[in-house]
């Protein structure tokens, strides 16, 4: 098999087979579960997880469509700690791809990283030697090994192989691993769900029958516990709490500030919000803290409670937890699409610049209040906003914000691309995002209003006239020209290989696609992806990488 492209059908049947791949080793993964503070069974957990997204999801041919639904089913049914990371993975495999229709090695390579950096960033304090560790390693080993004529079946073949070469290395980065000879659980399962996905592909479909039957709920031996007995490692509590909008509660929730205060009770946090549901794991001795907490801003969909002393937790141990982010983003953009768009990257305060891009400092300064972080990067988008947000900057007063000039929501779009979330090197992140954006090269196309005249370029009022940089190059009766003239005008065009294009107010899918066919007919190597934004004045924002 050669496969270059999957649609959302190829997908669906890809991840049903990794489920069910997990369900014939689901036993043996929960053998090796022996983390010191153990949540239940690690196979069972995660198969769970993974079924309830499945049946939340419906059949469709795109593949971003898919997606969402599944990584909503599996955010709502992810159970302990190795679900919780299960489903953000793939919460973050969704948010890079949620615009494509099919996904080729450039987009799973993406997907694949967007899942590892997402599933870090849910878990208050990562642990090396885990899954974390091994979907991490798994990719970025072989992502300058793929290239355009990699297929599918290579890309997971390489992934799963990398991921297996760090499994084998788990039990050195963990003691309780070594010392128990075994290797992480999260990671074994995470690789079987990934084996099945690449048995489909090569039409190797795992019935129902051969799988492992369900593994029914461990039954627990409450003669361990008893009006004798110490009561130490306290109790597990996991829910989803619905936040209400009726005047009894407070609608001012804030992920981080609700983070600070569950660790005020208690310990191994994850924390995870999804529009207005938050899904929690906690540690806790006295839960009645806790369920007060949460009922002042919503109500319980599911919940649960287990006493771990019954479970006889010989190796609990306490974690440490950050209380607010290590580095927050704010950008500024324009139109409903972009703001969603930026959203889903990641950024934790996104301005609405209208249509002018004439964001004030006081909206800058109205942004950094809302957050709490070691370190805040702003990302302006446009060159007539940079000066307002370094005002904004000088007058609130912080030397832990950093202004990185972006000029379009391009430069922007790929600063945050290039952001290595897993780095604990606030520094290193801010240069790489730098980079991102100074590697970019943006191309805009619009409708002239006015006659224009500078050095060799005029247009007339009416004229498509086309952008590089914030410079105009390109002047054509017809748009579609404009725009690939404006790319031959790109002096390193053919060392590109990668271009994000925005589409603008009233664009729609036919000339998307009028525009998709010019672009492969004179740059057959370029990959384009299409993100429909909304935004006012410019008809295409171009982004080339």
């Amino acid at each position: 098999m050669s496969t270059k492209k999957i649609n959302g059908s190829q997908l669906e049947q890809m991840i049903k087979n990794g489920l069910a791949n997990l369900r014939t080793q689901e036993s043996e993964i929960n053998r090796l579960n022996v983390f010191p503070v153990s949540d239940g069974d690690t196979g069972t957990n995660m198969r769970l997880t993974l079924e309830h997204g499945i049946q939340y999801a419906y059949s469709t041919a795109v593949a971003g469509d898919y997606l969402k639904k599944l990584s909503e089913g599996m955010l709502l049914g992810a159970r302990g700690n190795s679900g919780v990371i299960l489903s953000q993975f793939f919460k973050g495999f969704y948010v890079e791809l949620a615009r494509c229709a099919q996904l080729g090695v450039g987009e799973l390579r993406n997907g694949l990283i967007r899942g590892y950096r997402t599933a870090y960033s849910a878990v208050v304090k990562p642990t090396e030697g885990t899954i974390l560790t091994v979907t991490r390693e798994g990719i970025e080993h072989i992502r300058g090994q793929l290239n355009r004529s990699t297929t599918v079946e290579q890309l997971f073949s390489m992934y799963i192989a990398e991921m297996k070469k760090t499994l084998a290395l788990t039990p050195e980065m963990l003691p309780v691993l070594k010392e128990s000879g075994v290797v992480d659980s999260g990671a074994l399962g995470f690789i079987a769900i990934a084996e099945g996905m690449l048995k489909a592909l090569f039409g190797e479909i795992i019935e129902a029958d051969t799988a492992d039957a369900p593994v029914p709920p461990k039954q627990l031996n409450f003669d361990l516990f008893n009006e004798n007995s110490a009561f130490e490692d306290g109790y597990c509590m996991e829910f989803i709490l619905q936040l209400m909008n009726a005047p009894k509660y407070n609608r001012h929730f804030r992920i981080s500030a609700y983070i600070e205060d569950l660790k005020l009770y208690g310990n191994s946090i994850v924390a995870v919000q999804d529009g207005k549901r938050v899904k929690v794991h906690i540690h806790t001795l006295i839960p009645a803290k806790i369920i007060t907490l949460s009922q002042e801003f919503g109500e319980f969909l599911t919940f649960k409670l287990e006493n771990m002393q019954v479970q006889h937790n010989e190796h609990d141990k306490e974690l440490k937890t950050k209380i607010h982010k290590q580095l927050a983003i704010v950008s500024v953009v324009n139109g409903e699409g972009m703001k969603s768009l930026f959203k889903d990257l990641g950024c934790d305060v996104v301005i609405d610049g209208g249509s002018t891009m004439n964001t004030s400092s006081q909206e800058f300064i109205d942004a950094f209040a809302q957050l709490d972080a070691d370190a805040i990067v702003v990302l302006p988008n446009n060159p007539n906003v940079i000066l307002a947000a370094e005002q904004a900057v000088k007058l609130y007063g912080a030397d832990n914000i950093t202004v990185l000039p972006s000029r379009s929501v391009a430069e922007g779009y790929y600063a945050i691309a290039m952001d290595m979330q897993e780095s604990d090197n606030v520094g290193f992140r801010i240069r790489e995002m730098r980079d991102g954006l100074q590697n970019t090269v943006t191309l805009c196309e619009t409708t002239a209003s006015r006659e224009y005249t500078y050095h060799e370029i005029s247009c007339k009022k009416g004229e498509e006239i086309l952008l590089i940089n914030n410079k105009i190059t390109c002047v054509n009766t017809d748009w579609k020209q404009a725009i690939i003239d404006g790319l031959d005008a790109v002096e390193d065009i053919d060392d590109r290989e990668t271009c994000i294009i925005f589409r603008g107010e009233g664009i729609g899918q036919e000339l998307e696609d009028e525009l998709l066919e010019a672009i492969e007919e004179k740059y057959p190597l370029l990959e384009a992806e299409f993100v429909d934004a909304g935004m006012s004045v410019y008809h295409w924002i171009i982004g080339l990488a």
